[in-house]
């Protein structure tokens, strides 16, 4: 029997290996165990494009936002600089300053790279 890692989204220890993939039977996640060594060194996130962000980036809206408080909320197109990456369970994974709103924190599915 193979020592394959365990999962690393939901730690189970249950993972098998189809082909080049490892899966975990628990919660459905997949992962190439070559690549998660690369990501296990720090918080990675993703734009809605799939290109890797780093803090002190700048992005731009996509998308119309809805914000509390505010009567026009953030419109697509909106350019947001020097973002700081902050890990969140609620998916909230960018931390900013936005023209207009002040501090805020927004989903990476949201934003991409300028």
């Amino acid at each position: 029997m193979e020592n394959l890692p365990n999962c690393p989204k939901c730690g189970s220890e249950y993972t098998y290996q189809d082909g080049e993939l490892l899966i975990c039977p628990e919660c459905g996640y997949e992962w190439n165990p070559a690549e998660t060594s690369e990501e296990e060194s720090g918080l990675v996130v993703k734009d809605a494009h799939g290109n890797i962000l780093s803090d002190g980036d700048s992005v731009t809206v996509i998308k119309d936002l809805k914000v509390k408080g505010s009567p026009t909320g953030i419109k697509a197109g909106t350019k947001i600089k020097n973002i700081r990456l902050v890990e969140a369970n609620d998916g909230h994974n960018i931390d900013c300053k936005v023209p207009g709103i002040g501090a805020i924190k927004l989903k990476q599915e949201f934003v991409k790279k300028a």
